[in-house]
């Protein structure tokens, strides 16, 4: 996908809503000023027709008709004009007047648009009434007139394009100030980001150090990213710790193994040995490699675990049914230790687990709780569905975690006391593939746990109806 920035799109946008509000005022501009304009051409040529009128006179004959005076009258020399009486007879024009329709003559008073000698006219018709003798008995002699009055909108059209171009110019000046103003403001503003940026480029596998500078902290639209990226850089730091640990903790668990087997089989070859030695050095190496094939077999199954997805783990089971079987799998290494497993349970637990999956769950829990427990205690199993989960509880009577440990009792061959370990045959790896599967599964696994009165786990899982395919 070909890139694109950011900045330029904020400024392109921005200067596309000023030009396109930039045009609608130069089009609002241009329709006001042609209002005005042309309103005060009307109200002049109202007062230029207005001073024709004046300008008829008494013609002082026997039929008391009238004339148009106009030598106290300057009309400018591109006007035209024509004054007629009631009888239709012209009292005075202009030179360049070449006359109208006669229709246009019985329209009523106001403004229409002229051509003449291939200019452009705007003309105002006028009805006006002029009385001869006035103070006679009789109210004298009325003689109504027509006046045409023109003038050119040239002038007038030049001063509304004028004033529009003023603010068309106005306009892109502003235009072109915004746009590099815009850019520079967007380029400062944005220096929070490309020092969170250069500050995030510089980190690497053996570099974890994220350390973002205060204004990227103080500003608010960064502030959710340089959490995010806080939160996911600790996690995968964590991630990587533990994949470093899960290495040279397996590397070193197979290599105390092969070491034993190596020093075993080297001790048999020293020197001649009788049939039991030969035996007895052999089952230790079987031992051994028993020991090391389990610790790869949980290994596999962890690896298994955290790489499948959830649509592998849909199909439904019973967890109850699960921990029954679980328990007379284990009851005679409880037997040999006389403890006494307690167990309560509802008819079914249905969890959105597969079969395999619960009863290595559940039993890697169960005799988590047996290899710990001393001798001629109680484990407890409870059992019940709460707010559309299975919980289920195993608690052993056993010395408890220490505190210390807590954070660190998921994580693959973690061991707070590795005697202790050792002398239950575990290999660090159950708890993990626990915690891989309750997670998998959308479930929450904790640990309650009270040095010297015992630890309680609980996992809860989500019910197979809780749940939506």
């Amino acid at each position: 996908m070909k890139p694109y920035s950011i900045t330029r799109r904020l400024i392109v946008t921005v200067l596309l809503v000023e030009l396109v509000s930039a045009l609608c005022v130069t089009a609002m501009a241009w329709f006001y000023e042609r209002h005005s304009h042309f309103r005060s051409f009307d109200i002049m040529l109202r007062g230029r027709a207005d001073s024709l009128l004046g300008s008829v006179q008494d013609a002082d004959d026997a039929e008391d008709n009238v004339v148009l005076d106009l030598k106290d009258l300057n009309v400018p020399r591109e006007d035209v004009y024509e004054v007629r009486d009631e009888k239709g007879r012209v009292l005075g024009r202009s030179q360049n007047w070449t006359g109208v329709p006669e229709q246009v003559l019985s329209r009523q008073d106001g403004t229409f648009q002229l051509s003449l000698h291939g200019r452009d006219y705007r003309a105002l018709l006028l009805h006006g009434l002029r009385i001869v003798d006035p103070n006679d008995p009789s109210g004298g002699v009325r003689h109504p007139l027509t006046i045409i009055y023109g003038s050119p909108t040239k002038h007038v059209w030049h001063a509304v394009m004028d004033t529009v171009q003023f603010y068309a110019i106005s306009s892109l000046v502003l235009l072109a100030i915004t746009g590099a103003v815009m850019a520079w403001l967007l380029n400062r503003s944005l220096t929070p980001l490309h020092e969170l940026a250069a500050e995030a480029s510089a980190l690497s596998v053996k570099t974890w150090k994220f350390t973002p500078s205060e204004r990227a902290r103080a500003t608010k639209e960064l502030f959710p990213l340089v959490q995010a990226l806080e939160s996911a850089l600790q996690r995968l730091e964590r991630s990587f710790m533990q994949q470093r640990r899960l290495i040279s903790d397996s590397a070193h668990e197979l290599k105390t193994g092969v070491a034993v087997v190596k020093s075993s089989l080297q001790l048999l070859g020293m020197k001649p040995r009788s049939p039991e030695e030969y035996q007895a050095g052999l089952t230790r190496c079987e031992a051994d490699c028993a020991r090391m094939e389990e610790i790869v077999i949980k290994m596999l199954t962890l690896a298994r675990i955290e790489a499948s997805t959830s649509a592998h783990r849909s199909t439904p089971s019973d967890a109850a049914a699960a921990l029954a079987e679980i328990r007379e799998q284990l009851q005679p290494v409880a037997e040999l230790r006389g403890i006494t497993v307690i167990c309560t349970l509802p008819e079914s637990l249905p969890v959105h687990l597969a079969g395999d999956d619960c009863r290595l769950l559940f039993s890697n829990l169960l005799l988590n709780a047996l290899q710990h427990s001393p001798n001629g205690t109680c484990v407890s199993i409870q059992g019940r569905i709460h707010n559309e989960m299975a919980e289920v509880s195993i608690a052993d009577q056993g010395d408890g975690i220490p505190p210390e440990a807590l954070p660190h009792i998921f994580e693959p061959f973690y061991r707070g006391d590795p005697s202790r370990n050792r002398n239950t045959g575990g290999t660090g790896l159950g708890l993990s593939i626990c915690k891989a599967i309750v997670d998998q599964a959308g479930g929450l696994i904790s640990i309650d746990t009270q040095i010297g009165s015992g630890t309680t786990v609980t996992v809860r899982l989500p019910t197979h109806g809780s749940v939506t395919n």
